[in-house]
């Protein structure tokens, strides 16, 4: 099962998204800082995380949320979960 993912940086504006069959290890590997893409803007908090029963459809649904209109729906999500966040 592959698993496609939305993460965001608690302390600049960015937002992540991919897939992956080891979710765990691999937002270890963003917070760790031993992802190039994302080294800079760690840490990050998991904001979406959608499962999917095989590659192909993980990565369709991987290049929706990258899409404009996704990232707009991941930005909402973040800002509602930072609201969250901060209130903790």
């Amino acid at each position: 099962m592959m698993v496609v993912y939305a993460i965001a940086s608690i302390e600049h504006n960015y937002i992540y998204v991919g897939m992956t069959n080891n979710l765990e290890n691999r937002l270890a590997r963003h917070n760790g800082g031993r992802e190039r893409t994302t080294r800079f803007y760690a840490p990050f908090k998991t904001i979406y995380i959608e499962e999917c029963s095989d590659r192909e459809f993980a990565r369709v649904r991987e290049k929706y949320w990258k899409s404009g209109v996704g990232k707009e729906r991941l930005r909402e999500l973040r800002n509602k979960k930072m609201l969250e966040w901060r209130n903790w």
